[in-house]
């Protein structure tokens, strides 16, 4: 009898046990506020794709400091990103669904229920920095996912500042791992002006509340995030 074949196991699936078994890895930081850094994040050929989408690039060489400077070439995993690349989809489906919102809230400590799911695929060059923030608002979670994308961009990860605004320390930009914070009034973090070699790359996943004004910009804008 000739062996049956191997069904594949989704994408979606995939990602979901790759992130759900890394948060039980993830490392917990008190100081100067609670955070987490997480490794192997995403499954490799999954991460590799993400990584290889080509989007336009944005001229940072008038304004920086706020993300919102450049709206107008900010790249999203929107509706228009999910039906044309699968690999984005399978993400925005992954954290989407209600197991991986029980999963999140179970970990995180943070109610995500009735929340959008906004990915952004963001794409910095030498110019970009962002000024010292803290997300609180309507973000009830931010996940700072690093892609990979060349030699030399070690030194490119988050920087987290004390309740003053003050320099704390920086998180490592090992390709598919992720910084991750509960929005609060203290969870100030940033990027100082610095030589950036090439692109750097990354997703910027957050759970924003209903008065998140700009829906084009969420990957399901019908839809919230049921348990």
């Amino acid at each position: 009898m000739a062996a049956s074949a191997t069904v594949p196991v989704p994408a979606e699936d995939r990602i979901f046990e790759s992130f759900t078994a890394a948060l039980a890895r993830a490392e917990r930081f008190e100081e100067p506020y609670r955070h987490w850094l997480i490794r192997d994040v995403l499954p490799s050929d999954i991460l590799e794709d993400l990584a290889a989408l080509d989007f336009p690039l944005a001229d940072v060489s008038d304004k920086s400091g706020k993300r919102e400077y450049h709206n107008e070439t900010r790249h999203y995993i929107d509706r228009e990103n999910i039906a044309a690349h699968p690999q984005a989809a399978a993400l925005a489906h992954a954290f989407q669904a209600p197991r991986m919102a029980g999963a999140v809230e179970a970990f995180f400590e943070t109610d995500i229920e009735g929340t959008f799911l906004r990915i952004e695929y963001a794409q910095d060059m030498t110019g970009f920095w962002l000024e010292p923030h803290t997300d609180l608002g309507v973000k009830r979670l931010t996940v700072l996912l690093y892609l990979p994308n060349g030699e030399g961009q070690d030194d490119l990860g988050t920087d987290i500042y004390n309740s003053d605004k003050s320099w704390a320390k920086r998180s490592p930009f090992t390709p598919n791992s992720a910084m991750a914070f509960v929005p609060g009034g203290d969870t100030y973090h940033g990027f100082e002006p610095r030589e950036i070699k090439g692109v750097r790359k990354s997703l910027i996943l957050n759970y924003v509340t209903t008065d998140w004004r700009d829906r084009e910009q969420l990957c399901f804008p019908d839809k919230t995030v049921t348990r």
